[in-house]
């Protein structure tokens, strides 16, 4: 595979599955790393049983978040596993893991074992809850976070309703960022120093990140906001609205685009209501807002307010639907919807890098691999001849 982007040469060895680990490593592998993923031999990542969906028998989960890696499969509770992986991180620049953070010590693989073998190694850990706290060793899923970090009391239709989660994993996808983020300030480091060290992150902290707005205002006041359905908590008028086909998203925050939202709306008289004239009167009075403007959005099509919105000046858009989000021009114009070829699958589209580079252009360059299709390549590159291959996976350590 012909690697390209500005992260070309950049060594690295995954240890993760699902969700937040194998985000990192997709990021890293977008933007030209060599990404060896390792995975455990009792089926692999746990994502390859996701089904349905699959593509001719193959998780489209796992396809998703794999692209651009190189797969190999070992038994890390096997000694010649173990061998294996210390090869491996012998050159690495970056090992990346979401296990709990017991795991790999218990294994004789946690980040002090390794970086004797290698003391410029990036070790790179996602988990629930960190490495230190009184949660350090408990596991987390993304639903557990978004609860616990606050995401889930301020997302939904309004107070006294059931909790609701964001419907995208939230906490897995931003702590996988946020660790991308350690990885190249950690690389940045070792580029001057040539040392290595630790980064650690959680899928608590990625969902706290979240709260920023709230946070600042609980810290303000003492109250805990609450679920706002599509409002904001500080600017108004900025939610959905429904139109007489659809639904709109309609940014009219700032003072300047609630006066062009009026005209637009042929809505003097609210620009001169005394209840809406400021921005915080246009919060303090939310719900009166609210009830004057939806039934002007709703007697005209989407079409209409859209084009409308435009030419004011309005910032707004259509509430889309994942098929219509694909189909977007504006989306397919920043080639977010490449298309790649899979050995069993065939050609199949995936989501592309939302990073633009000038000079080193990254992008899906590689399908996700086939259980165990790289392992005898990366064996012959760390020093494996045929023969050890061969004892290698007659002993159970590799596949």
């Amino acid at each position: 595979m012909l690697r390209q982007g500005p992260l070309v040469g950049l060594r690295v060895v995954e240890l993760a599955h699902v969700m937040a680990g194998p985000v990192c490593g997709l990021m890293l592998a977008d933007m030209g790393a060599d990404v060896v993923k390792v995975e455990k031999i009792s089926g692999g990542d746990d994502t390859r049983r996701q089904l349905p969906p699959d593509i001719a028998g193959e998780s489209a989960a796992y396809m998703m978040m794999n692209r651009n890696k190189r797969g190999i499969v070992l038994d890390l509770k096997h000694e010649l596993g173990k061998d294996v992986l210390r090869r491996l991180v012998r050159d690495a620049d970056v090992l990346i893991e979401n296990y709990r953070a017991d795991t790999m010590p218990s294994l004789g693989l946690g980040y002090d074992d390794l970086r004797m073998i290698n003391p410029g190694l990036i070790y790179a850990a996602v988990s629930g809850f960190g490495r230190t706290g009184p949660l350090a060793l408990h596991g987390g899923f993304d639903l557990v976070a978004q609860g616990m970090s606050g995401i889930m009391s301020i997302t939904g239709e309004g107070p006294s309703r059931s909790p609701v989660k964001v419907g995208a994993p939230l906490c897995d996808i931003t702590a996988g960022i946020l660790l991308t983020m350690g990885v190249l300030a950690a690389y940045a480091h070792k580029q001057k120093t040539g040392e290595g060290q630790l980064v650690d992150t959680s899928l608590f902290e990625a969902g706290i990140t979240h709260t920023y707005w709230q946070s600042a205002i609980a810290f303000a006041t003492g109250i805990a906001p609450g679920p706002l359905g599509s409002a904001h908590p500080l600017n108004a008028p900025y939610q959905a609205f429904q139109t007489s086909d659809g639904w709109i998203n309609v940014g009219a925050a700032n003072q300047a685009n609630w006066e062009r939202l009026c005209r637009v709306l042929d809505a003097d008289a609210l620009a001169k209501d005394a209840r809406f004239e400021t921005g915080r009167g246009r919060m303090d009075n939310l719900a009166a807002l609210f009830g004057e403007l939806a039934p002007r959005f709703k007697a005209g099509s989407t079409h209409h307010w859209l084009t409308a919105l435009e030419r004011a000046g309005v910032p707004a858009g259509p509430v889309l639907d994942v098929n219509a989000m694909h189909a977007h021009p504006q989306t397919i114009a920043r080639d977010m919807v490449p298309s790649v070829e899979h050995p069993i699958a065939g050609t199949m589209q995936t989501i592309g890098l939302p990073v633009k580079f000038s000079a080193t252009p990254g992008g899906v360059m590689s399908a996700a691999p086939t259980f165990g299709q790289h392992t005898r390549d990366v064996l012959h590159e760390i020093g494996y001849g045929d023969d050890d291959i061969d004892a290698l996976l007659a002993s159970k350590a590799a596949v």
